[in-house]
């Protein structure tokens, strides 16, 4: 067993064939010789006529020791126990053709017959046992050796995984310090980015406010100036219109002296003329002189404000003559508004009209 155990698989195989060529070999002989012994001993019981027939049992006889020596090789091989029948047809066969090989020599009383006679059959029955008890031990062995191939490449497919797990947590160990650095070293970078970010804010925004603060009070300063210029004209103005009230009131003062002169050489001349020719001026009337006061023109509308129309009723009498195509001036003067009044309604419309043509285009 020891042996057997430091053999490889390859040279206990090369054993169980040369195990199996040796039992074929000693049945195939054994079958032969028993076949050559026992015919003659049949024809000599067979009847007359029958002596053809005497092979067909030492053939039967072998052949249930053939079918008992393959049996149990294979039955053997696959590890497995055939029970008890086996046993007794391998020893009846056995025992059988040790009977039909010894039995001519026996009943002559030839003791050196029976036991050269004996030969072939026990060593056939020899061979069957121990070719058995050897199969049954290689097959042992060989299923020993395939347990203990399989442990030792379980062993060693468990240690080439410790192996590569250990080699996996150490890749992992150095590339999650790799990423914890590559992460640092980012994160660092992106907090110096984002302070240079603010910083740089920082400054635009003090910029910006510094421009905003330059820009208001330059506003405030220009806003200071037009609203000095603004008083500056409004005080001009102010004292012109003051100059100009002065002296429209000192030229009314004037007018009204120059009236009231002329009212009272014009009285003093038609008192005197009346005193002259009383006859004359009861039968010819007196002529009245225009006064010498600066009489406005007329307005440019007919209209007065007392002739013009409502704001609604002026708006629609506008879209009327727009749509007609009259111009502004006819339509000023039929409504009684200004002409500046007119065209400024002229103009909605107009605007109106096109964006009506945009959308309606759209």
């Amino acid at each position: 067993m020891k042996r057997l155990a430091a053999m490889t698989p390859e040279q206990i195989r090369g054993a169980e064939r040369t195990l199996s060529v040796g039992t074929w070999a000693i049945t195939f002989g054994a079958v032969v010789f028993s076949v050559l012994t026992v015919t003659p001993l049949v024809e000599r019981v067979t009847p007359h006529g029958w002596g053809w027939t005497a092979p067909i049992l030492p053939v039967v006889v072998d052949a249930a020791v053939v079918i008992v020596v393959r049996l149990d090789s294979t039955v053997a091989r696959l590890g497995g126990d055939s029970g008890r029948w086996p046993a007794v047809l391998r020893w009846m066969t056995g025992l059988m053709t040790i009977g039909l090989n010894i039995g001519d020599s026996g009943l002559r009383g030839d003791l050196v017959g029976v036991a050269v006679h004996c030969v072939a059959p026990l060593l056939l029955i020899a061979s069957a046992e121990a070719g058995l008890a050897y199969r049954r031990a290689i097959t042992r062995a060989l299923a020993r050796i395939d347990r203990e191939q399989q442990e030792h490449a379980e062993r060693e497919r468990r240690e080439r995984e410790a192996r590569e797990r250990c080699e996996r947590e150490e890749r992992e160990q150095e590339r999650a310090a790799r990423e914890r650095s590559e992460r640092e070293a980012r994160e660092h970078a992106e907090r110096m980015e984002r302070e240079r970010l603010e910083r740089e804010a920082q400054e635009r925004r003090e910029a910006r406010e510094h421009a905003e603060r330059m820009e208001r009070e330059r506003l405030d300063r220009e806003e200071r100036q037009r609203r000095e210029e603004r008083e500056e004209r409004e005080r001009i103005r102010k004292e012109a219109q003051e100059r100009a009230d002065r002296e429209q009131a000192k030229k009314e003062e004037r007018e009204a002296a120059e009236r009231a002169e002329r009212g009272a050489r014009e009285r003093q001349a038609r008192a005197a003329g009346e005193h002259r020719e009383p006859s004359t001026r009861e039968h010819r009337p007196r002529p009245q002189r225009a006064p010498r006061e600066h009489v406005a023109p007329p307005p440019v509308n007919s209209r007065t404000e007392a002739d013009k129309l409502p704001e609604e009723a002026a708006r629609e009498a506008v879209r009327v003559a727009f749509t007609a195509g009259r111009p502004v001036r006819q339509a000023a003067d039929s409504t009684g508004w200004s002409v500046g009044w007119v065209s400024a309604r002229y103009q909605e419309l107009k605007t109106a009209e096109s964006n009506t043509g945009e959308a309606t285009a759209a």
